[in-house]
């Protein structure tokens, strides 16, 4: 499984697409397919069966797709600049990602 520069929360600028210069916040990452779900990105249609037992109309709904991860870029929160991330270990020995902009800590 390969580790992504992605996490639950984060505030990314979509690079490609349809949504193209969107930027949501990540509501799930799913790291085997290194696809991400960005809220407000990558609508589309979906048809449901209607189910009386858990409330649910039947018909077309819209909700969030997901997007790839190599189509994502994370907005530093210090900086508010789309860039790239870095990492770099603490002197308590704790991996964090970076900014690489301006050296700013992603994780809090």
């Amino acid at each position: 499984m390969p580790s992504l520069f992605v996490k639950k929360e984060d505030k990314v600028l979509v690079l490609a697409g349809k949504d193209r210069g969107k930027t949501g916040r990540v509501l799930r990452v799913i790291p085997d397919k290194a696809r991400a779900l960005v809220e407000g990105v990558a609508y589309v249609k979906r048809a449901t069966r209607p189910n009386p037992t858990k409330n649910i109309k039947g018909g077309l709904v819209e909700r969030e797709s997901s997007v790839h991860v190599s189509n994502l870029k994370v907005i530093c929160s210090e900086c508010g600049e789309p860039t790239r991330v870095g990492h770099s270990v603490l002197e308590d020995g704790k991996k964090v990602r970076v900014c690489k902009k301006c050296k700013g800590h992603l994780d809090k």
